[in-house]
């Protein structure tokens, strides 16, 4: 079997395509997800895709990482506890699976009946104020005796005050580089008394140093893992306020704590709180919204598979290519709009986009939007 059925467990082999493919340059979790549902597995993938990133505009075939470094890197994870997990197997996140392309494997460590509760995500300033702090862990610990999992993404202020607090009820960290590489480095103890009795969880590789560009993914892992998040301290301009966007277009709830007017750290969340997020001053407030959703937001594994009438139709030529290429800008455009446009059937319509997303010509937006990226 080629593809994960919904509570069974893929083998090593499969596990080791699984992580070759994903692994690979310009394959993120839509190309993926595309790559596997048209062809069947990700064995099979890896067969096509010098191909078709050629196909795609590519100026030269793509590198796949070879057998061995993939093995090398599932024998760094077994060195320190963790797992690469991939969707369709019970132990998956059940929340990241409602995401746009949630990640296809995660490398995890900890206890995975941590993501069986529901969750809340508590972020915010790493300068925090010492009220900001205190109402941070005030949240986590409070929410945690109300059976709910606490999920932040490691960071100094706000988010290590959170972990903290939730320690001993369960309490999830997004890295944004790899399992072995934890930002800031202070924090490497913290992961330690995290595993316990929750888990720590990336979707980057074994020995990946985070860079800048790293973190809006590790925000995204965030804002999916949880039913709503809560930003207790934030400025104008930061990361808590990209994962509070990234909450709403999931349809998940933002919560605000309020801030002094004066206090440049209360700017970003009094921001939120005008454009409509929950006044949070207490942990009832939180409670309050949340608790209709239980039981609502918790889905089945779902395997990755092939839609039968895809599977038949003719791959497109270099005519069809062209005429979706035309389509496409610097402005997103929903793929359904392309899909009429052109006349094409939308397989030919989503191979085609799969091979310029693997040519790296491809950008991917929320709501099934695409445009093209032009190179300087």
């Amino acid at each position: 079997m080629s593809k994960p059925v919904a509570g069974l467990r893929l083998s090593d082999r499969q596990r080791l395509n699984w992580l070759r493919l994903i692994r690979t340059p310009n394959v993120g979790p839509a190309s993926f997800r595309s790559l596997v549902n048209r062809f069947g597995s990700a064995e099979a993938a890896l067969e096509v895709l010098p191909e078709l990133t050629i196909s795609g505009g590519a100026s030269r075939t793509v590198r796949i990482p070879a057998i061995a470094e993939i093995e090398a890197e599932m024998q760094a994870a077994r060195r320190v506890g963790a797992r690469f997990v991939c969707i369709g197997e019970p132990d998956y996140p059940s929340l990241l699976k409602q995401m746009d392309h949630p990640p296809p494997v995660l490398a995890m460590k900890g206890i995975g009946a941590v993501f069986t509760v529901p969750a809340v995500a508590i972020v915010g300033a790493r300068n925090a104020s010492l009220a900001g702090i205190k109402m941070a862990r005030l949240l986590a610990n409070e929410l945690g005796r109300e059976g709910y999992g606490i999920v932040s993404g490691l960071a100094r202020g706000i988010d290590t005050a959170a972990h903290r607090s939730s320690l001993l009820t369960g309490t999830v960290a997004v890295l944004a580089g790899g399992l072995d590489q934890p930002y800031p480095p202070e924090n490497a103890g913290l992961i330690d008394e995290i595993v316990e009795r929750g888990a720590v969880i990336s979707e980057m590789p074994f020995g990946w140093q985070p860079r800048a560009q790293d973190f809006p993914r590790r925000n995204r892992l965030v804002a999916g893992a949880s039913l709503g998040l809560v930003v207790v301290e934030a400025a104008e301009r930061s990361g808590s306020l990209i994962s509070a966007r990234l909450a709403t277009e999931m349809g998940r709830l933002v919560f605000a704590v309020p801030g002094s007017p004066l206090d440049p750290r209360a700017r970003g969340t009094n921001a939120l709180i005008k454009d409509g997020a929950t006044l949070v001053t207490e942990t009832a407030d939180i409670l309050n919204a949340l608790t209709p959703l239980i039981g609502t937001r918790f889905v089945p594994n779902i395997p990755v598979e092939e839609p039968p009438e895809f599977s038949t139709t003719a791959p497109p030529g270099d005519g069809e290519r062209q005429r979706v290429v035309e389509t496409l800008g610097q402005t997103p455009v929903n793929i359904d709009e392309i899909i009429r446009h052109t006349g094409l059937h939308p397989a030919q319509v989503a191979m085609i986009l799969l091979e310029l997303d693997l040519a790296g010509r491809l950008e991917r937006h929320a709501g099934g939007f695409v445009s093209l990226i032009f190179s300087q």
